[in-house]
Parts: C-alpha cells; structure tokens; sequence
C-alpha cells in the first residue's frame, strides 16, 4: 500500500515542482521593467533606421540591449529625432538616451549620464576633388559650412569660426549630399559615423578629411533624467559589465567602428 501511494504521488509532486516553477519564471520575466530608448534613425552605424524591418538598429541599439539583458530590465527603442531627445528625456516620453549623444557640460545641467562609453571626435568632410589641406576652421574662413541641427558643433562653429554661414540639416546624408553637390565648402559632424557612412557611398564624391584636427574630442554616453540615479546605477552597472567581458568591443567590430 506504502508503494502504491508513493508511486501515485511521485508524479504528482513532479508536476507540482513543475507547475512552481512555470510560476516563478513567468513571475521573474513580468517583474522585469520596460525602459523606453530614445535613438535617432539616422545616426548610421550607431542607430539608424532599418529600412526592412522598420526598426532602429545600430551600434548604440545593441548596447543599451545588452546592458538590459545583464541588468534585468527590456528595453522598447524609439525613433527620435536628435534634436527632441533631451526634450522627449525631460518630458518623461522616454527614460533612456541611447545615442551618438556627447557628454557636455551644458547637457549636464539638464540631463545626467552613464559613465563615458567611448572617445567621440569632431569630423570635417569635403568634396573629393579638393587638394587644400584642411587643419582647423582657420582653413574654412570665409566659407559656407553645413552642421546637423541639434548637435554639439552648431554652437562650436558659431563661436569658433568666421563662416560665411553654417547651414543646419536633419541628418548627416543631407550634409553629404550637399557637400559634393559643391552647395556647400564643408561639412562638420561626428568623425566616426562621417567615417562609416563614407564607406558606404563611395560615389558621393566626398571625403573625410584626415589632416582635420579635432577640437572637441569628447565621450559618448548614455542620457537619464536628472536625479534618478536608480537607473544611472543600472546603466553603469551593465556598462561595466559589457566593457570587462569584451562585448562592447564585439558591438563596435560589428558596426566596423574598431
């Protein structure tokens, strides 16, 4: 009789333990918080977006996932423009930046980051058949450049050059075009996706300038609220993480950006 019961039972408690456990897996996966990431589609390689899927992706995309997933937290990526991201973070739209976004004093005073990503120089890109060597604004004296609006270096060329205008546009392709269009003398943004986005229209018939030495070399980090300081823990937490297991070299290899 003692057999027969613990063998009635024995797949009972099976069932049970597995039922218990469904539970607590199900329970772990819904207690996980959902931040919403601010990315802008046309920060290519680092967000961009994909044209297929309708979806952003991008170097920064990748790295903001893999900070979750070492955190415990999912994230949903929105489209936004660069200029309306410390906007959309201020207004509570999103929670995350996740971004080509340099870390600045004047942004500080608005938003908090994480800690540095990675080094993030100015780049300079002309038409292809220019020959003068180009070292600093100095050289673009006089001359008509082109800036994406909402960036750092719209404020940096007002004050640091004599232009004869700085023409703002929405995404660094349109300054591409219009510089080898010869609309315009030169055209400023972040050295790497200049860089990237180059090789990737060899019959633009513009080139990154390599002589160029930058001036407002800085860090890429990722945006917060002002004050909450529970996920800035987070995001440098996982930050971390990434860096020391070499998965964040991994994302920028992947990206062609090491």
């Amino acid at each position: 009789m003692k057999r027969l019961l613990s063998n009635l039972l024995r797949p009972l408690g099976a069932a049970t333990l597995a039922t218990v456990a469904t539970l607590a897996l199900t329970t772990s996966v819904l207690a996980q918080p959902t931040y919403k990431v601010g990315s802008t589609p046309t920060g290519i390689p680092f967000t961009f977006m994909d044209t297929k899927t309708q979806q952003i992706q991008g170097a920064m995309v990748d790295l903001i996932t893999a900070i979750g997933e070492s955190q415990g937290f999912k994230v949903t990526v929105e489209a936004t423009p660069f200029s309306a991201l410390v906007p959309s973070l201020t207004s509570n739209k999103i929670d995350i930046i996740s971004a080509a976004m340099l870390i600045t004093p004047a942004r500080l005073e608005v938003i908090d980051f994480s800690d540095p990503v990675f080094p993030y120089p100015e780049g300079l890109m002309v038409k292809a058949d220019y020959n003068k060597t180009y070292k600093s604004l100095a050289d673009l004296k006089g001359e008509v450049v082109g800036v994406q609006v909402g960036t750092v270096y719209v404020d940096f060329l007002k004050k640091n050059g004599e232009f004869a205008e700085i023409k703002t546009y929405d995404s660094i392709a349109d300054i591409i075009r219009d510089v080898g269009l010869g609309r315009i003398k030169g055209g400023f943004g972040d050295a790497p996706i200049i860089r990237y986005q180059l090789s990737q229209r060899k019959d633009a018939g513009v080139k990154f300038v390599e002589s160029y030495e930058p001036k407002m070399a800085g860090f890429v980090g990722l945006g917060t609220r002002k004050g909450d300081k529970e996920l800035q823990a987070k995001l440098n937490a996982g930050l971390a993480k990434v860096k020391q297991s070499g998965q964040l070299d991994e994302i920028l290899k992947k990206w062609n950006l090491k």
